[in-house]
Formats: C-alpha cells, sequence, structure tokens
C-alpha cells in the first residue's frame, strides 16, 4: 500500500518556551512561530488555579494516545546479544528501535546552538489564535481521536495587551509540567509572543524544527472542525453528572463490547446516561430536554478521563450529538474559561471512519465546475466579511441567502483550514491554520485505495450492498458486489461492523485481499462498500419519514426503549420481513417474549408494522435506532 503524502512545516521559535518562578511570583513565557508575523498576547491571570488545570487538561489531551502497543522486548534481546546469542537482523533492529526510543533527536534539548534536525512524521504543534474577546489553543491527540479547543476570555486577564493572529505555540512537557507546579495565591504574568529581548532568551539557542505531518493527521484535524459545523441534537447536563459518569469509569473497567456511554434524550425530562456494557443508569440533575426523543449511542468515553482535572472548575456541561460515526461534542464552562473537545469513535483514523467523514466533504463533480465556483465565491465572501467584523453566527453570514449554501460554504473553509466554528460560542471565527490555505483536493482521501474506492463509488450501480445480517450480541454482516470497469471483473468483498462501529473479519475475493489479507490494509472494495452502506442507509433513514419511502420498505427492524419509574427499561424489537411481523419485548435484563403475525399480503403487514412503531412512540418509548454518533 503506497504510504501517506506528508506536509512539511518548518517552525521557529526565538527561544523554548519557560516559566520564570518566584515565591510570590511568576511568570510564563510561551514562545509562538516567529513566521506567522506579530502575534501575542500579555497580561497578568486573575484565577491562577484555572489556568493551571485547565492547561493540564490540554497537555493531557494532546498527549493521549489509546492505539496498541505491543510488549516492548528491545531491551531483552539487546541482552541476549549481550551473552553472546546469535546476532540476528531482528536483534539488530530491535537495538537500534530501542535506542531510537531511549535517545529521541528532539531539537528542545539541544542547548548548544546547533541547528536543530528533522523531525520524524508526526503531530502539529499547538495553534494559538488571539481573537478579540478571548485567546484560543487547539490541539490534537496523537492517535487522531480527539481534538481540544481551550479559550481563555479577556475576563481572565489583567492589563490585557493583544495583537490578534493565528501561530503555533511551542508547548512541550517541560514548560507543562513547570505550569502544573503553578500555586494559586502567586501573581502569575501570560507572555505569549513570537521573539523576546531579555537576557533569559539571549541566552538561549533559537529553535528551528521540521516537522512532516502526515496527510491523513491534518485530513483528521480539519475534518473534526468541519464536523462542528453540522446540525446537532445538543443537551446539557449538571457538573455532579459528568462527575459520577467519571467515577464508573475509573472504577469499572469494561472486559466486553459495546463499550458505549448511551443518552437518553425524553423531552421534558433531564438526560439521562447509561454506562455499557454493565447498564448502570445516571439520572441527569441538568435542565430538561427541549426536542424529539432520542436515544443516541456516543463511544470514545475513555477520554473523557481527562476532564477530571477540571471539575472543580466547571459550572455548565453541554454535549452536542450529531450523526452516526460522527465525533461527539463536549463544552465545558469553566467560567473564564471554555473547553470544547471533540471525540471520535476510533483511535488512528482508519478506513472504518472513512464512511463517517464520507459526508463531510464535497461530492465531487455535484452541480458542475459552474456550481464549484459559485461555492468558492460564496466561500470567499463569506470569509471576507469574518475577516471585517468577527465572530458572526450563521444567521449574521447566511443573511439574504440559503442557510444550506452558506452552511456548505464555511464548511468548505473550515477544510482549508481558514475558518473555525466556535462550538461553545456558535459562531465561526477567521482562523489561519497555515500561510496558504489547505488545498482540499489533497486531504480528500486518505490514501491511494480510498481515491479508487470513490472512483468505483462514481460509477452508477459499481457497487451495491447485497446482504444484510444482524447479528445479535454482535453486529452486522455486510456482504456486497463490486464491478471493477477497470479490472473487468466483479468482486464481492464482505465485513463484519460490531456494536461500536469497529470493522472486523473481512473478505474480498480481489487477488490484492488473496495475495496479503489485511496486512497491507483494506483493498478499494471492502472501503466502496463500507461507504455505500452508510450512504444507502442515510438514505433509507431519510426516505421512511415519507409515504413514499414506506411504500419500499419489505423488510426493517426497530429497536424503541422506555424508562419506568423503577429504573428498570423495558426493549421493544418490531421487525418486518415481507408478510411477517415478528415482535419482542421484555425487560432488558431478562429473557424476551416473542409473537410472530402473518398477513395475506406484504402491505397489510407494513402498515400493521407502523401502527405498531406509532403506537409505542405515543406510550412513551423512544427509538433506539433513530441516531447513534
Amino acid at each position: 500500500m503506497t504510504a501517506a503524502l506528508a506536509r512539511p512545516i518548518l517552525l521557529r521559535y526565538a527561544a523554548p518556551s519557560e516559566l520564570a518562578a518566584a515565591p510570590l511570583h511568576s511568570s510564563v513565557r510561551l514562545s509562538l512561530d516567529g513566521a506567522r508575523g506579530p502575534v501575542g498576547v500579555r497580561g497578568t491571570v486573575r484565577d491562577a488555579a484555572l489556568f493551571r488545570d485547565a492547561m493540564a487538561a490540554l497537555a493531557t489531551i494532546l498527549e493521549s494516545d489509546l492505539r496498541y502497543k505491543g510488549r516492548d522486548r528491545t531491551a531483552y534481546l539487546a541482552y541476549l546479544m549481550k551473552q553472546g546469542k546469535k546476532a540476528t537482523a531482528a536483534i539488530w533492529e530491535a537495538q537500534k528501535a530501542f535506542l531510537e526510543g531511549a535517545f529521541p533527536d528532539d531539537a528542545a534539548t539541544q542547548g548548544d546552538g546547533s541547528a536543530a534536525k528533522p523531525r520524524a512524521s508526526g503531530a502539529l504543534d499547538p495553534v494559538l489564535t488571539v481573537h478579540p474577546d478571548e485567546v484560543s489553543i487547539e490541539v490534537f491527540s496523537r492517535d487522531e481521536s480527539a481534538y481540544a479547543r481551550l479559550a481563555f476570555s479577556s475576563d481572565l486577564f489583567e492589563g490585557r495587551e493583544a495583537a490578534h493572529g493565528t501561530a503555533f505555540v511551542d508547548l512541550s512537557p517541560r514548560i507543562v509540567e513547570q505550569i502544573d507546579r503553578l500555586r494559586a495565591y502567586a501573581k502569575v504574568e501570560l507572555d505569549a509572543g513570537a521573539a523576546r529581548a531579555d537576557a533569559a532568551a539571549a541566552r538561549s539557542a533559537p529553535i528551528e524544527r521540521s516537522i512532516e505531518v502526515p496527510t491523513t493527521w491534518l485530513r483528521g484535524f480539519l475534518q473534526v472542525q468541519s464536523a462542528a459545523t453540522l446540525p446537532a441534537v445538543s443537551c446539557e447536563l449538571a457538573p455532579i453528572d459528568l462527575y459520577n459518569a467519571l467515577f464508573v469509569l475509573r472504577t469499572r473497567k469494561a472486559k466486553k463490547p459495546p463499550r458505549g456511554l448511551r443518552f437518553e434524550l425524553v423531552p421534558g425530562k433531564p438526560p439521562r446516561l447509561i454506562l455499557e456494557p454493565w447498564e448502570i443508569l445516571i439520572e441527569g440533575h441538568g435542565p430538561p430536554y427541549e426536542g424529539p426523543p432520542r436515544v443516541v449511542r456516543t463511544f470514545g468515553r475513555q477520554r473523557l478521563l481527562a476532564l477530571s482535572r477540571l471539575l472543580p472548575h466547571v459550572q455548565r456541561v453541554r454535549a452536542e450529538l450529531r450523526g452516526p460515526g460522527l465525533p461527539v461534542f463536549w463544552v465545558l464552562d469553566l467560567g473564564r474559561a471554555t473547553l470544547t473537545i471533540a471525540l471520535t469513535g476510533w483511535t488512528d483514523s482508519s478506513w472504518a471512519s472513512a464512511a463517517s467523514f464520507d459526508a463531510l466533504m464535497p461530492r465531487e463533480g455535484k452541480g458542475g465546475d459552474k456550481a464549484r465556483a459559485a461555492l468558492d465565491a460564496l466561500a470567499g465572501r463569506q470569509l471576507a466579511l469574518l475577516r471585517e467584523r468577527g465572530p458572526l453566527p450563521l444567521a449574521s453570514l447566511a443573511a439574504g441567502g440559503g442557510a444550506e449554501d452558506a452552511r456548505a460554504a464555511l464548511q468548505l473553509e473550515c477544510l482549508r483550514g481558514r475558518v473555525l466554528y466556535d462550538v461553545a460560542r456558535r459562531v465561526y471565527r477567521p482562523r489561519e491554520l497555515f500561510a496558504d490555505p489547505v488545498d482540499e483536493r489533497d486531504i480528500r482521501y486518505s490514501s491511494p485505495r480510498e481515491a479508487a474506492a470513490h472512483r468505483l463509488l462514481g460509477a452508477p450501480g459499481a457497487v451495491r450492498p447485497t446482504k444484510v445480517h444482524e447479528i445479535a450480541g454482535e453486529g452486522t454482516e455486510i456482504h456486497g458486489e463490486v464491478a471493477d470497469r477497470e479490472a473487468h471483473r466483479d468482486f464481492a468483498p464482505r465485513f463484519t461492523m460490531d456494536l461500536e462501529g469497529r470493522v472486523s473479519d473481512a473478505w474480498c475475493s480481489c487477488p490484492t485481499f488473496r495475495r496479503s489479507g489485511l496486512r497491507e490494509g483494506p483493498c478499494e472494495h471492502m472501503i466502496a462498500l463500507r461507504v455505500a452502506y452508510a450512504r444507502e442507509r442515510a438514505e433509507r433513514d431519510a426516505l421512511r419519514q415519507t409515504a413514499e419511502g414506506r411504500s419500499l420498505i419489505r423488510a426493517e427492524t426497530r429497536t424503541y426503549v422506555r424508562r419506568e419509574a423503577s429504573g428498570a427499561e423495558v426493549v421493544y424489537r418490531v421487525s418486518l420481513d415481507d408478510r411477517v411481523v415478528h415482535l419482542s419485548w421484555g425487560a432488558r435484563a431478562e429473557a424476551p417474549r416473542h409473537q410472530r403475525i402473518w398477513f395475506d399480503t406484504d402491505g397489510e403487514a407494513r402498515d400493521a408494522y407502523f401502527k405498531r412503531l406509532d403506537a409505542l412512540t405515543s406510550s412513551g418509548f423512544v427509538d433506539a435506532d433513530a441516531s447513534s454518533a
């Protein structure tokens, strides 16, 4: 499989970030990339404890990496080699890997004035942006699964002096450790800038670091922000609700799937949280939920433990739930600061996530070149308006035009790195990630095989799911047919998608899979089937809301749930299979009861099926299949 491309980034810091501490006074000096011009902020921090804990939580998210790591046996192999064992190539490679891991070539440790060597491919440094009303720092985790934006209000700083703009900031583990030792009673000053003229900075060697940022990492960073622009279901929680959820996660370890955090949203009642697989119910203490009834299952809950440090400062918690597979946004109101985090349901954006972010990318050829030119022109006008007037909501940007067109144009600017959607304030902000915009065509696909998969999807009827099996307690098995016109052959991929949205047990009849299996990654036929299944499911869900769409349904299964006053959950499962309606109901922890009803025609069975669903809705049941983030 061809390696993913990388974007070379050259960062120049006049000096490393540092903290100058005295018994009753501390000065935090954050070094910014000097290539972005005069950008910075200076002032006295009014709440040192809030600043310290928020920066510590942000650093935890930045350094988080939940990808599987095998046991490190390099030290043992080196020991065997010293004992005179056979020095095979594997042992030499192990020793090399051990030395590289034990003595990394880190530019921040070079103090002899020599030029820093290029660093290996990795994540970007945090992005600091000075706005008229706040200062924000954005980070993206190493495993591409968590995004965080920490915004300090201007009220947090006394005597604030600012130069608006965006630059990368040196937030090394050393400065994070120093910030963690700040005391609440001491006076703390913040000075974030590109250059300093003091004696300490003069003695420090400048840092010049070259980073090869993988396109996959950049793609995930921009797509998460693009996902923030999509409509969402919002609910508010009390700080004690978040504390209870974190307490359960700290004291228990799930040994079997699903490992989700389920939201039960009933109009007029506070949101409920259910932690799977233990089915632990947490009654909400926040304001009543306003909106249609929903049950939303989310994943990535383990990363919420990074918020434990902020619990003493949390005043309000808001969760924004988007479509299936898309990130879940958590907004923590900390008073003079706000932390927004986006959690995905995977670690390392693999091919399983390709279907989730497929909806975020502008479709090629949709509406032709003329429509694309009009979208680019609209995006340029909105960007100019944001630069002139500052943060604006969608309603102001869409004045005189359609809201959907405005959202599509702003979403395109988010993918280019020039616009940021502030989930906490629900406004768009100008934010130049790089000096030149990112070409969305460069981040459209994470690999050449994904590009080939979308080539297959571009041919009408070339990718077709043929059989979908619901496996109770395991997930969904999906079979399909792919007509590859370039290969002049038809292939039959299949895979199983578990309850957490992960793909396993994949197989394909193509030569690529027969040669190497999944060792080189999934073939383009598997990826095409995964995306086609997600598109078909989204279209089917939208179509079933109409009478014409319902008339086309011949087989379907829906699950409805209702929480009783005692706390027990009643599950009602209704299935339509041609002329048969199958009913299954009972408490979740008990064996269900079953009933089959046969009809003379499929039309009568379909009418009875939807009447049963309407009766369940009127009885207080909630459709558990309506949304899963």
